[in-house]
């Protein structure tokens, strides 16, 4: 069946949006719906893509034999539109399901991990780009680089985020894949640790036999079925790819030597700071050498790489006000932060703004997200932002609120944040979730500049 247009329910998620500019890139009609308009969407609208935001069954196109249907699992089972394109014989699969459809055929370098995904792979993205070769890259945030989550070349390598939600990793089958971490997470999908351990395990059992698969040391991934050859890799640990001289610069920045199988580079430097970025440039580059990157061409690259849009992002840095924003929505990604924070900031007070997402989350790491967020001078926690869920009895930002530790503390709803914020004498201060916290980052930047 020959298909020429492609529709999306749920595409201002960020994995959907990539995929749709992908379509849009070959050459199909691309149209579709997402609940709220966002700066992605409104991305999409200028790339000619149409895009609507009430659940309306005619906006579909009705033309279902060359109509194909891409949707996210974020998505509640019980929108019209979904529940529409699955009565009327329209063919449809998961984003998920597309995204390996697309990599088959391409040599497929993914990155998977219940954090640091996207930073690591949107430095490998960079690596192969600024190298020469090229890659295909669909990228979980929007690359300071490129001002893109899409990369697109004509070389069959494609640089995908394997995401564990849902088990949408399992549609990958990657010849090089790397594992960042596989703490608990997404317990509403997996119930418990143990079966997103089992999942990882599975997802490296899918690489090519005459592949690899990198693993952070200390990581938990049952590799037994696993064919590929396994290599680990870490921040400062000797093992098979690691960083040794590491030696602090000014902003945050490191020099360090990445040491691998056969050699070293000296004198790399990461252009974003953070001693995790660090850690993120390891794992980039081990795939990058095993792929076959020079490695005088990784060392060019890591240096002249901006970042990722909400992945410690530093928007105001002066003596007198900081202004960090990040994506971070687990504890131990709030942690690491804080670390880097802390490193990059010595002796500031650090004011935290955090708006936990999704019930299910908080009520399963609650003690967790208290003891990470404890780690601020002074925290401004929001509501939960549910996206996809019904909330939870008992299950409210109050069950956090309750064991942080630290005595400036505050819960307040959203709508106050800016004149809450307008009351307080900011030092260093930091936005944390995975929500719509997000819309808060340009009006905070603009009245923090104003007071400059």
């Amino acid at each position: 069946m020959a298909y020429t247009h492609y529709y999306f329910i749920g595409i201002g998620g960020i994995g959907m949006s990539a995929i749709a500019r992908y379509f849009k890139h070959q050459g199909y009609e691309v149209s579709g719906y997402d609940r709220t308009p966002s700066a992605l969407t409104h991305a999409l609208e200028e790339e000619g893509i149409s895009v609507h935001y009430e659940d309306d069954v005619d906006a579909i196109p009705a033309d279902v034999a060359h109509t194909f249907v891409i949707y996210t699992p974020a998505i509640p089972e019980e929108l019209g539109e979904l529940q529409y394109v699955r009565s009327h014989g329209y063919a449809l699969c998961k984003r998920s399901k597309a995204l390996g459809e697309i990599a088959r055929g391409q040599e497929c370098l993914a990155v998977s991990g219940t954090h640091g995904k996207t930073t690591t792979s949107t430095l490998l993205a960079h690596i192969l780009t600024q190298s020469g070769e090229g890659c295909n890259a669909f990228l979980g945030g929007i690359s300071k680089n490129y001002d893109t989550n899409l990369l697109l070349s004509r070389n069959p390598v494609l640089v995908a985020e394997a995401d564990e939600f849902d088990r949408s990793f399992l549609q990958l089958h990657p010849h090089i894949a790397v594992v960042t971490a596989t703490d608990a997470d997404h317990l509403d999908i997996y119930s418990d640790h143990a079966h997103v351990v089992e999942a990882f395990g599975q997802f490296t059992a899918q690489v090519d036999a005459d592949g690899a698969v990198i693993v952070k040391e200390g990581v938990e991934v049952p590799l037994e079925e696993t064919r590929a050859k396994v290599f680990r890799y870490a921040y400062d640990t000797p093992c098979d790819f690691y960083a040794s001289d590491i030696t602090p610069l000014p902003g945050g920045r490191f020099d360090f030597t990445l040491n691998y199988p056969g050699g070293s580079i000296a004198h790399c430097k990461v252009g974003v700071p953070g001693w995790v970025n660090v850690e993120n440039a390891v794992a980039a580059s081990a795939i990058a050498l095993l792929h076959g990157t020079a490695p005088e061409k990784i060392r060019e690259a890591l240096a002249s790489f901006q970042g990722v849009k909400r992945r410690f992002d530093i928007h105001i840095e002066t003596p007198r006000i900081a202004y960090v924003d990040d994506y971070a929505h687990h504890p131990n990604e709030i942690k690491a932060a804080i670390s880097s924070l802390r490193n990059i900031f010595p002796g500031r007070r650090l004011t935290g703004i955090f708006q936990p997402h999704l019930y299910t989350r908080t009520r399963d790491f609650a003690p967790d997200f208290a003891e990470a967020l404890s780690g601020l001078d002074a925290l401004i926690l929001l509501p939960i932002y549910p996206a996809r869920e019904e909330p939870i009895p008992g299950v409210t930002s109050d069950i956090i609120f309750d064991r942080v530790t630290i005595p400036d503390k505050v819960l307040i709803p959203k709508e106050q944040l800016m004149e809450h914020l307008r009351s307080r004498d900011l030092d260093c201060l930091v936005t944390f979730g995975a929500g719509d916290v997000d819309r808060f980052i340009e009006p905070i930047e603009t009245w923090l500049k104003s007071r400059l």
